[in-house]
């Protein structure tokens, strides 16, 4: 079933005393791809500053903006109106053969390396190679990501941005972030190019028309098995019409929701608000 869904993300930073300036980028505004039509989207800021935009390497809507008089905090809202739909029936899945050189040859090569994020034990590797055995590539990334959701609980507070998969692993506890770095990490490393995905999860499957209910951004993965397909593993599921795309790269670094740089003496972490409200 079509989904009309409005998205309100609320990013404030209160700084320990006044930062002199900052220089910002940031990453929310859902895409439009097939299955998902963005209508409406804009990101205001306060204080008020001109922002600008483009598209960065990955394909993502990078909003930039900067403070350059002193300010006490700042407030980002990023607001968007986005119309989903279910997936389709998966395509049967191409040979092993097939993936490794359609993967030799192309841009999917940047999603079959390791990077510093997504680089776990050989010996992991292995034991996922062992679970795969015999199966296709649909198949493997289903049966990878329960390997890595058996092992990894999803624990809010456990782990921090900088958390890396194998660490994760190792602790055996972390947020979507992790639980998707590790199963990207692992499909990689059997030969399946697979991109990290951000974007947001409406938390009710079956939401009440027009009442607003907290959420949050959300992490999931891509696999490329002839197209690119969607899997969420913290939630052990095909995505669908309740995620919403903002972008995909190699790894968080790539989609990081805020980031930039500001003169100033250091504060605490953002504090990050999202609600959906389902409008049709």
């Amino acid at each position: 079933m079509t989904r009309r869904l409005r998205i309100r993300h609320i990013t404030r930073v209160a700084y320990a005393q006044a930062a002199v300036s900052s220089h910002n980028e940031v990453r929310m505004t859902p895409l439009t791809l097939p299955g998902q039509t963005t209508l409406d989207a804009r990101v205001t800021v306060n204080p008020t500053t001109p922002t600008w935009s483009y598209w960065d390497y990955w394909g993502t809507q990078v909003t930039g903006f900067d403070l350059m008089d002193p300010h006490a905090d700042l407030t980002i809202t990023a607001q968007s109106l986005v119309e989903t739909s279910p997936p389709g029936p998966l395509d049967p899945a191409p040979s092993w053969a097939e993936v490794a050189e359609r993967t030799a040859n192309s841009r999917l090569l940047e999603y079959a390396t390791a990077t510093t994020r997504t680089t776990v034990p050989p010996e992991l590797v292995a034991r996922a190679r062992e679970v795969a055995a015999g199966l296709d590539p649909h198949a493997t990334a289903t049966a990878v990501a329960a390997l890595v959701a058996d092992r990894v609980s999803y624990l809010p507070g456990t782990t921090g941005v900088n958390t890396s998969a194998a660490e994760a692993w190792e602790q055996g506890a972390g947020v979507c972030q992790d639980i998707a770095h590790v199963t990207i990490a692992l499909l990689r490393g059997l030969g399946l190019p697979t991109r990290y995905v951000s974007g947001y999860l409406h938390p009710e499957r079956e939401a009440e028309l027009h009442r607003p209910v907290a959420g949050q951004s959300h992490a999931w993965i891509e696999y490329w098995a002839g197209d690119w397909c969607g899997y969420d593993p913290t939630n052990r599921t095909r995505a669908d019409e309740s995620h919403v795309v903002v972008g995909r790269g190699r790894d968080y670094d790539d989609v990081t929701p805020h980031k930039g740089v500001y003169r100033g003496v250091a504060g605490g972490p953002p504090e990050v608000t999202v609600e959906f409200t389902r409008v049709a």
